[in-house]
């Protein structure tokens, strides 16, 4: 995807993130975030957003901490949560190419970093706000839903502070079946290692649980929507098909959230 992608995806996420809030009130729960209430959401997302917008802004080139979660509530919150959205979007918008600031995984530029970076930030919430409606979900793009997974696989839980471990090796492929994306990931007492192929580019098998080199413990398969929401733990197992051992995904899904 393109940065300029990245960005308007962003500000159509957000807004969609506001309306859902709104409809639904800021005390309604959110069932994917057990123990939240909407106004939690607001507050963490909101806080989110101000402090990525700061690197852009003002060049930080070491982490420096959040400006913490407001005592707000209400419309008055509604307003605080929609203003830094805006404030994260135009200064993504505004800034330069060469941007030089801190960031935390690969990426061609500290600007695609941070425009994907609160692109799957803010979807990942607007899903949450829109689950406590408790109606259908809004569509992620399947490659968009691909580079979400991209991301999550091989830079979120590549980093020292991915709890999916394992003492016995175990192998987990993840495939998007309306995509081209096949993703292999190998679960260690060390973080996990993914690495993305092509389906059919040493992809294995339909289901890639076959002898030899190939082989792996499980494989989750499914649209790259229904993956990129399994993953994150904001969809059940249930969504994608599961072949194999359903314990290697269930490592998966009692270990994967992410730590900041």
């Amino acid at each position: 995807m393109e940065i300029t992608e990245y960005i308007a995806s962003l500000s159509e996420e957000g807004r969609l993130l506001a309306a859902a809030a709104e409809q639904a009130g800021p005390g309604a729960s959110v069932p994917t975030c057990p123990g939240w209430q909407i106004r939690h959401l607001l507050r963490h997302t909101g806080m989110v957003h101000r402090w990525a917008a700061g690197f852009i802004t003002e060049g930080h080139a070491t982490p420096q901490p959040d400006g913490g979660e407001p005592d707000l509530d209400g419309e008055e919150l509604l307003d605080w949560f929609r203003a830094g959205h805006r404030h994260l979007v135009r200064s993504l918008e505004a800034a330069p190419a060469d941007l030089e600031c801190w960031s935390f995984l690969p990426a061609p530029s500290p600007l695609a970093f941070w425009s994907r970076r609160q692109l799957n930030e803010t979807t990942v919430h607007r899903v949450d706000a829109e689950s406590a409606l408790g109606g259908p979900l809004t569509t992620v793009d399947a490659d968009r839903a691909a580079d979400g997974i991209d991301e999550l696989l091989t830079g979120l839980h590549a980093r020292p502070k991915s709890r999916v471990r394992s003492s016995v090796p175990r192998t987990l492929r993840v495939r998007a079946v309306d995509t081209d994306a096949v993703w292999t990931v190998r679960i260690s007492d060390e973080p996990p290692q993914t690495v993305r192929t092509p389906a059919g580019a040493g992809g294995g098998s339909a289901v890639g649980l076959d002898g030899g080199d190939d082989r792996v413990d499980c494989e989750l398969s499914g649209t790259a929507e229904g993956l990129y929401l399994t993953l994150w733990n904001r969809l059940p197992l249930a969504a994608v098909t599961l072949h194999g051992d359903r314990s290697v995904a269930r490592l998966w899904t009692d270990n994967s959230a992410v730590a900041w």
